[in-house]
């Protein structure tokens, strides 16, 4: 059987999670798209970078189980973008 042949494929939870993060992952831009139509403008919301930042975390943990190193190096030093975008976000906002 030919490797990209579903039949071969192995599915367990891992599979899953991977699924799963890489569904949250995706999603970040579809909400990035709907704000951006909404408002007729580019923009991008902070749920964009919430979902960036467990999508990545999730996808790290997938990585790190999988023992891939590229999915670890490519995800992993991303979160460090996502956290300080966040801090940004929130240091801006006015203090109540």
């Amino acid at each position: 059987m030919h490797p990209y042949d579903p039949r071969t494929w192995h599915w367990d939870l891992l599979a899953a999670f991977g699924f799963v993060a890489q569904a949250l992952f995706a999603a970040r831009f579809l909400v990035q798209w709907i704000a951006s139509e909404r408002r007729k403008v580019s923009h991008v919301p902070v749920t964009f970078w919430y979902l960036s930042l467990v999508g990545g975390i999730l996808m790290t943990v997938y990585g790190v189980f999988r023992r891939d190193p590229v999915i670890i190096l490519g995800q992993a030093p991303a979160l460090i973008v996502y956290i300080r975008n966040l801090m940004l976000i929130r240091s801006s906002r006015p203090q109540v």
